[in-house]
């Protein structure tokens, strides 16, 4: 029995580099490239089964043990917080099996891997983001059939995304849809912007990053380009707004320019959702 459990805790030493076999991480790559080729645009690829569960990060996770190098810095964040279980393991698993070093700073990372923020600080050229993506259709909601909304995308008919955007103004007086709200990639493509907040999304317009979104359950991979537009759904008449709250101001370090959550079990009590950044500028 010993010697069992030493061999399952040494298993790790036979492992390929980035756990991942060679011929996998190539057929990941060659989906990447084809999704950066053509912005906005989902490619299928063969999803593999991975030490997480579908749902958990593993599309985001296939994409970052396919390109993650020896000399990249890792960091990964859950809704903006490097401590989270979903982040803590992800780390921990990229490292393990990589060998790569991490870090909580942006400007000291390479390879960034998020669920549902993007770093406040800027990142330019030298990074790469990748997003993990729970629902990468943004059809989704308003048409099931996938035949009809392999048209739709490939006829660029989206009348039925702006209708549904019609009626909830009209319903609520305002868009009411927050997370995940629909973007138009380069003029083509309708792109589900996965459960980031609306405050990120200007960050992707014209980025100096690149930006590859990962569904591993629904084994679709996306990508937006450095330099590329993004264009928010909306109409001549209702300017898109990202979210804000009258005199909110970060209880920890004072921002009222940062993305700010309430605090649990707090009333009326703000913080900045990305740590890193928060507990950076209370040090400065």
């Amino acid at each position: 029995m010993t010697t069992t459990v030493r061999r399952l805790a040494d298993a790790t030493r036979d492992l390929p580099f980035a756990l991942l076999d060679e011929e996998s991480k190539r057929e990941i790559r060659r989906a990447l490239l084809q999704a950066v080729a053509t912005p906005g645009y989902q490619v299928p690829f063969g999803s593999r089964e991975m030490p997480v569960a579908r749902g958990w990060g593993s599309g985001g996770l296939q994409i970052s043990l396919a390109i993650v190098g020896r000399n990249d810095v890792v960091k990964v964040i859950d809704q903006g917080d490097d401590e989270g279980v979903n982040a803590v393991n992800l780390r921990r698993l990229i490292t393990t099996s990589t060998g790569t070093e991490e870090s909580t700073e942006v400007d000291e990372s390479t390879l960034i891997q998020s669920r549902h923020r993007i770093p406040e600080d800027a990142m330019g050229e030298d990074h790469i983001l990748v997003l993990q993506v729970p629902v990468p259709e943004p059809l989704r909601g308003i048409e099931r059939d996938m035949k009809e909304l392999a048209r739709m995308h490939a006829e660029a008919d989206y009348s039925k995304m702006w209708v549904s955007l019609y009626e909830d103004k009209v319903r609520n007086g305002v868009i009411t849809q927050t997370t995940g709200y629909p973007c138009l990639v380069a003029g083509r493509y309708v792109t589900a912007t996965t459960p980031i907040p609306r405050w990120d999304i200007p960050r992707l317009h014209h980025s100096e990053f690149l930006t590859l979104f990962g569904a591993g359950r629904e084994k679709r991979v996306y990508a937006i380009p450095p330099h590329t537009d993004v264009e928010p759904l909306t109409f001549e008449d209702v300017p898109f707004e990202v979210e804000s709250a009258d005199g909110a101001r970060c209880k920890l370090c004072g921002s009222t320019e940062s993305f700010l959550v309430e605090t649990p079990g707090e009333t009326s009590s703000w913080s900045c959702s990305d740590t890193a950044w928060c507990r950076r500028r209370r040090l400065a």
